[in-house]
């Protein structure tokens, strides 16, 4: 059994800094001190090309990957096309 008492002058007070659960949360960290990472827009075609293919409950074959990779390289404007041709034809907007 859990019970709960009024708190009184000799308990110690919590953080701010602390949930309920009496975790401390961490502060955010600095934007100074974080690497610089930039991602290849082929690789965001190619997880775009992947969640949107997964949207439309259409899982990918293992022998589909060398082709999504294929698309993936082909410019914005293809892949725009694919998408918005994938969006129309499956009835869902993402």
């Amino acid at each position: 059994m859990h019970t709960t008492t009024a708190p009184n002058a000799a308990a110690p007070t919590r953080s701010r800094a602390c949930d309920t659960q009496g975790d401390f949360l961490l502060q955010p960290p600095d934007p100074a001190e974080r690497v610089p990472c930039r991602v290849d827009p082929v690789d965001l075609r190619r997880l775009d090309l992947l969640a949107l293919l997964t949207a439309a409950g259409i899982a990918p074959s293992a022998g589909d990957r060398a082709a999504i990779d294929r698309l993936s390289v082909l410019p914005g404007s293809v892949h725009t096309a694919l998408r918005r041709w994938l969006e129309q034809a499956y009835g869902f907007c993402r």
